[in-house]
């Protein structure tokens, strides 16, 4: 019996929460594996598993999630699988203490919060997967009447959100768009209300490429000296910036909407957003730890000035175990993981939530890694 996936969102003052669920009714086997029948997912066969498979995190894997579901269901008929957006910071808290199998988050983990530490103890003592699955480029979204493409260097993005550029016709602005007739009004920014990874990406930007302006540093927590309207999770800022004129805000690109999305300063020319532009970055960006063999995180090069590179981007990872207390639960976590990491799934998130699909070369290292998960 196959049953159509429930969708549900839901917007509230503390919480933006979307879960993903899927059912049917399948055998009475717990899991299994096998050579990768009834779907891609490695080395997993997707059609024998069945149970209950929870995680959570990122807002920004909203759209590829959705693109995950539709096609894990067709090869995994047996399982239900329930993703929570509540957001990178909670998705790493309720991966670290047990609740989620993985995690969805926009930043690597780091022992600034003893976050590293905390996944490290989880994971039975292992160092935990840290892979990438979602690229996307952060837009700098707009709501101005009458303005349908705008360009902005670093400078003006920074000065605009650290409240130094209050005005749509301020000079610092009016100077990169000869031609555009921008308003006489007031500037509102909007930013996140819920600790973000995509805040944090978005201020590591303006941290590297600005920071004697913003002065805030890298923050998954927008700082409180600075104003402007605020609206929880994706979703949040870009219903906030759609339904108010004069307003900016940062937001994946793929979640937009039909918002005007800043052409972004790098080098001599101003690039838009795209998966393609986005993708580029990871080329001319070093790994975080050369020396781990689980850990693919990428320190982003926000300064790059190579032609066609779009310097604002998320990268979204895959937080798991290479080991779990339980086979049933290890080999729900690889058959997932390795669907969403192989070309029938990556094809599937790129073409609903327009991100870029991993290159070859990243795709295989990370299907190597998600091999390596086991149970006790």
């Amino acid at each position: 019996m196959n049953l159509t996936p429930t969708f549900r969102r839901a917007i509230v003052p503390s919480i933006a929460a979307l879960a993903l669920a899927l059912s049917a009714c399948g055998g009475d086997d717990t899991s299994g594996s096998g050579s990768g029948s009834g779907g891609e997912g490695g080395s997993v066969d997707l059609a024998s598993l069945s149970g209950e498979l929870t995680a959570g995190g990122a807002t920004s894997q909203q759209s590829a999630q959705e693109a995950w579901l539709v096609g894990f269901q067709e090869a995994a008929p047996g399982v239900t699988y329930t993703y929570d957006a509540v957001g990178s910071g909670d998705g790493r808290t309720n991966f670290i203490n047990g609740g989620y199998a993985f995690a969805g988050s926009d930043a690597y983990l780091t022992d600034d919060e003893g976050e590293l530490a905390g996944a490290t103890e989880r994971c039975a003592g292992q160092a935990p997967i840290e892979i990438p699955d979602y690229v996307s480029p952060i837009a700098v979204i707009f709501n101005v009447p009458g303005v349908d493409d705008l360009n902005l260097s670093p400078e003006v993005v920074a000065g605009i959100f650290a409240g130094e550029i209050t005005s749509w016709d301020a000079p610092e602005i009016a100077e990169l768009n000869d031609g555009v007739e921008l308003p006489s009004a007031d500037i509102t920014p909007v930013h996140r209300s819920d600790e973000s990874g995509t805040t944090e990406n978005f201020t590591d930007y303006l941290d590297a490429v600005a920071g004697d302006t913003w002065t805030a540093g890298v923050v998954e927590t927008w700082p409180g000296e600075y104003g402007g309207e605020a609206g929880n999770g994706t979703s949040g800022v870009v219903q906030v910036v759609s339904e108010n004129e004069n307003t900016i805000g940062y937001a994946d690109a793929s979640q937009a909407a039909d918002l005007g999305q800043a052409n972004i300063q790098v080098g001599e020319e101003f690039v838009a957003p795209s998966a393609d532009a986005a993708a580029q970055i990871l080329e001319v960006s070093p790994r975080v730890d050369e020396a781990s063999d689980v850990n693919l995180a990428v320190d982003i090069d926000h300064t790059t000035e190579e032609a066609g590179v779009y310097p604002i981007v998320l990268v979204s990872y895959i937080l798991a175990c290479t080991q779990y207390d339980d086979q049933a639960t290890a080999d729900l976590v690889k058959g997932f993981l390795g669907y969403i990491l192989s070309s029938e799934g990556q094809e599937a998130a790129s073409a609903d939530a327009g991100n870029a699909p991993l290159s070859d070369s990243l795709s295989e290292q990370a299907q190597t890694i998600v091999e390596t998960i086991s149970g006790p």
